[in-house]
């Protein structure tokens, strides 16, 4: 609510600006989606399809066919929205934007919430590294953009021919060091070994675990070394995390996460990576993928810690002192809103001038005009710059247009 509802607003009009600019259309996708779309891309081993999603009762005929579950994520359902358009065989290049709520069952923390809301982008149609390149170019725009300092972290995850070996490396590594596993780890950790890597609660022993980047075949370190090259030409600041694993079983090759030093612990504002093999194992045509989300109440978060204001306090506050001077009142502020595009508050008239300038005062307002019976038939307003604490008569009629002039002139 307040100030962290118009920081979201923010990061969402500046994201939609710039998706324009890069050309990536709308996608709506809904809220109510089958169980099986989740297991099969997320992964049946990750904590959001063990633990963190919400299933939806359904009664009647077909209630046996399969569960529904509310969305816990958005890449799987922008997914399968294209198969489902076709567009994987008719028209495979696509790019999509996506903004909406997720929900997952967690314990509720500052930024972590049950239900929380996503800024995503999915990107079908390009292996080429250069696409990865751009993705993250777009997203250090968009920090630049809202004015933030991020951290960009890469890594790469290889693809089918390297990563099992990758894969048994860490298996082998955990299986040396299972008394010192949490009860997870040891519940997934001959199913998805590389989930250790993604523990918070293992991190320690992950530190020591085999580096995915030390298994790369030659072609996704070409692939790695690119993205990293064309990030560098274009001056985007960036470390490599080897330790980026995601928690998602669907990524491989390019992943990467971006955080705020300003956010504690749940400092992650945005992460994503490259997903090749998910349009087909959704039923679709061998079609590459990669895209990103942004947790935009972390993000939020991260824009009110900085110096950025969301206040949205008014700049003018008008004090109409009875029902004549409220009915001016009302007049003089839809020229003000309509001609000079001035944020102005209409206070209650049943409460005192005193209690009224304090709250014009505490709500940040500039400037606080008091209309009463004795300016009416003068045909003037009390004009007071509330910093200042200075006070002037101005003409009705003249009013709009002098505050418009006082306020731009700073």
């Amino acid at each position: 609510m307040g100030a962290q509802v118009r920081a979201i607003s923010f990061i969402e009009e500046r994201a939609r600006a710039l998706m324009e600019r890069y050309a990536v259309r709308e996608i709506r996708i809904p809220i109510l989606e089958r169980i099986e779309l989740f297991m099969r891309s997320t992964g049946a081993t990750s904590d959001i399809v063990e633990k963190q999603m919400y299933t939806v009762e359904r009664r009647g005929e077909g209630a046996d066919e399969g569960r529904t579950v509310l969305r816990p994520e958005g890449t799987p359902g922008v997914v399968r929205a294209y198969i489902e358009a076709g567009l994987d065989r008719s028209d495979p290049e696509q790019r999509f934007f996506y903004c909406g709520p997720m929900l997952r069952y967690e314990r509720p923390q500052k930024g972590r919430y049950r239900e929380f809301y996503q800024f995503g982008v999915e990107v079908f149609g390009r292996a080429d590294a250069a696409c990865d390149a751009e993705l993250l170019i777009m997203i250090d725009d968009l920090r630049r953009e809202l004015g933030l300092q991020l951290k960009m972290e890469l890594n790469s995850l290889g693809c089918a021919d390297c990563r099992p070996a990758f894969r048994q490396a860490v298996l082998d590594y955990g299986r040396a060091h299972f008394s010192e596993l949490c009860e997870d780890c040891h519940a997934r950790l001959e199913r998805n070994p590389l989930r250790l890597l993604d523990c918070k609660l293992d991190a320690r022993i992950a530190e020591a675990a085999p580096a995915s980047l030390d298994y790369l075949c030659e072609a996704c370190r070409k692939h790695f070394d690119t993205v990293r090259d064309l990030l560098g030409r274009s001056r985007v600041e960036f470390t490599v995390n080897p330790r980026i694993v995601r928690g998602l079983d669907y990524y491989m090759r390019t992943t990467f996460e971006v955080s705020s030093t300003a956010l504690g612990a749940q400092n992650a504002v945005l992460a994503g990576g490259r997903y090749d093999g998910l349009i087909a194992e959704l039923g679709g045509a061998p079609v590459p993928g990669i895209g990103f989300a942004i947790g935009l109440d972390r993000m939020a978060l991260a824009l009110l810690e900085s110096s950025r204001k969301f206040d949205a306090a008014p700049q003018v506050a008008i004090i109409a002192l009875g029902q004549a001077a409220t009915s001016r009142a009302l007049e003089l502020a839809h020229r003000m809103r309509e001609e000079h595009k001035l944020a102005v508050e209409i206070f209650s008239p049943e409460r005192g001038l005193k209690a009224l300038l304090r709250r014009a005062d505490r709500i940040g307002a500039r400037y606080a005009v008091i209309i009463g019976d004795n300016e009416l038939a003068r045909g003037v307003a009390q004009v007071r710059e509330l910093a200042q604490s200075s006070q002037r008569e101005v003409k009705l009629d003249e009013l709009p247009s002098a505050l418009a002039s006082a306020l731009a002139a700073g």
